[in-house]
């Protein structure tokens, strides 16, 4: 009787591990197909809705859906489905909710205590979501606090450990556009002009928005001819495309032709 009962779990547990395979290799070929319709097309939603159905432990089909929502604008579904994603990889998905909260709700708080997280969730390693480190994150939703201080310590935080891995030309430019920027609103004019000729140096001298900056700065300093000249290269990189921008969301202090023309009429 005893082995009989052995025997029966040895069998019950196979074919649960059976299941749960079937399950998960079922729900990775539905999402596989999912994927191939553009996304956040409705097509491409009910897939991976779908996946998540026959297996609510995939947490790439659940995190998947909840990025399809979050694109089409329906945030009351996108972070109620990233959170499940978040109960299956807290490590992974936290830090990247931070930066989800920082460009396409602008809740700097919330970003700011998602990227503090991860410090304890990775103490051995800086997380880089979407390829930048949380320091890097920090600084620009200080920024968008008007921390000036802690955004400069944060930027600067991180552009010296990108110099000592990686040199400095490894360092991405809005990195040095950022700390200029947070320098020039907290009045710091020398370490805002030395953080906008990094970025002139590294992109060929053609940056819309440091130039713009430069160009109100040399203003202040009464030096109205130098802020003309700028001012006028400044218009001339942005009709080249040499302005920062993201996609899908308005980037931190974006620029637009409109507030070059007002500077230039205040020269």
């Amino acid at each position: 009787m005893e082995r009989l009962l052995k025997l029966s779990l040895s069998i019950a547990c196979l074919l649960l591990l059976f299941s749960c395979s079937t399950k998960r290799e079922k729900a990775e070929a539905i999402y596989k197909r999912a994927i191939q319709y553009p996304q956040g097309s409705r097509m491409s939603i009910n897939g991976i809705k779908r996946a998540t159905e026959v297996d609510s432990t995939y947490e790439q089909a659940v995190y998947e859906l909840s990025v399809a929502y979050l694109k089409r604008g329906l945030p009351h579904e996108w972070l109620p489905q990233y959170n499940k994603a978040v109960k299956l990889d807290a490590a992974t998905r936290i830090p990247w909710r931070g930066y989800l909260y920082l460009w396409f709700y602008r809740d700097y708080r919330k970003a700011i205590a998602d990227f503090d997280a991860s410090d304890t969730l990775t103490p051995d390693f800086i997380d880089a979501p979407q390829g930048h480190s949380v320091d890097y994150w920090r600084g620009v939703a200080y920024l968008g606090l008007k921390d000036y201080k802690k955004s400069n310590a944060y930027f600067e935080k991180h552009i010296a450990k990108e110099i000592k891995d990686f040199g400095e030309d490894y360092v991405d430019v809005t990195a040095f556009l950022y700390n200029g920027i947070s320098y020039f609103e907290a009045g710091n004019y020398e370490k805002a002009l030395a953080n906008f000729d990094k970025q002139l140096a590294y992109s060929r001298n053609l940056s819309a928005d440091a130039k713009y900056y430069k160009a109100q700065i040399f203003k202040a300093q009464n030096l109205l001819k130098l802020s003309k000249t700028t001012i006028n290269q400044s218009i001339a990189d942005y009709n080249l495309g040499y302005n920062n921008k993201r996609p899908y969301v308005e980037t931190l202090r974006q620029i637009y032709p409109e507030d070059l023309e007002e500077f230039k009429k205040t020269l």
